[in-house]
């Protein structure tokens, strides 16, 4: 688990499908003056440069960021977030989930975020200094165990795990189940990966069985972004949609296209 650092793929489809969906419903959140709470369990290191070895050693960004960025209208959330962080940090700047949030996310908002690996927990309070953001060196489902249902009720958390341990698969049904039920009101959004194995197929079905019937799905395909590369798709679950976000799925996938 802790071998894991996603600058190696930072900027890929995958993160353009989960950061565009993750922009447009804190967009969405925000235009209403009540505040709210954001939560995290695998934050990462919160802003990547995409002129790093590890990113330019994969070429994942040229596939995601770079080939569709330009797609999306420049009044989107995604492109609106993607341009405040690239003014502050530099052109070749690509904000992770954390700092995405922090560019949308109000003053009178909370965020909690964890990240395990210790490189990337140090990077991410640096890259969120200047936030209101707790950062957290724990295990991210143990702290959103622990902090839901969180002040404010109103807010969203954010699954995100590299899936490095094999586990994660099975106990995520669990995990949100029990989540669910902790905080009713609260959106969660779980992102997994498609890959050619289908490993993430078992994970689903245990998540329709759990008959959460306010959750959605959505999934976008792509090739492989290098050869041998395992992953072909990138999937979104979320409890308790808010409105539209079927009409902004659909717009994602025109983008995929």
């Amino acid at each position: 688990m802790l071998s894991y650092q996603h600058l190696y793929h930072a900027g890929n489809p995958a993160d353009v499908h989960k950061h565009a969906a993750l922009a447009w419903m804190l967009d969405y959140l925000t235009a209403k003056p009540k505040p709210l709470t954001y939560l995290e369990t695998h934050a990462g290191r919160g802003i990547y440069d995409l002129d790093a070895p590890e990113a330019r050693k994969t070429g994942e960004a040229e596939a995601g960021v770079a080939r569709l960025l330009p797609r999306f209208a420049p009044d989107h959330p995604y492109a609106r977030a993607v341009a405040t962080v690239r003014r502050a940090e530099g052109a070749r700047a690509y904000p992770g989930s954390p700092r995405l949030a922090g560019a949308l996310l109000r003053p009178t908002d909370r965020m909690e975020l964890a990240e395990l690996h210790p490189q990337e927990a140090a990077a991410l309070r640096a890259a969120m200094a200047e936030t209101q953001a707790l950062v957290h060196q724990v295990d991210g489902f143990s702290m959103a165990h622990s902090l839901c249902p969180p002040l404010p009720r109103r807010g969203l958390l954010l699954i995100d795990p590299s899936y490095e341990i094999k586990e994660d698969y099975e106990t995520i049904p669990q995990i949100i189940a029990a989540l669910h039920r902790k905080w009713n009101v609260g959106i969660i959004v779980l992102w997994y990966p498609i890959l050619l194995s289908g490993a993430h197929s078992p994970m689903l079905a245990a998540l329709r069985d759990a008959r959460m019937t306010d959750a959605i799905r959505h999934e976008v395909h792509f090739p492989p972004v290098r050869p041998g590369h395992r992953m072909v798709g990138s999937g979104l679950l979320v409890v308790n949609a808010p409105w539209g976000l079927d009409a902004e799925f659909a717009r994602l996938a025109a983008i995929f296209r």
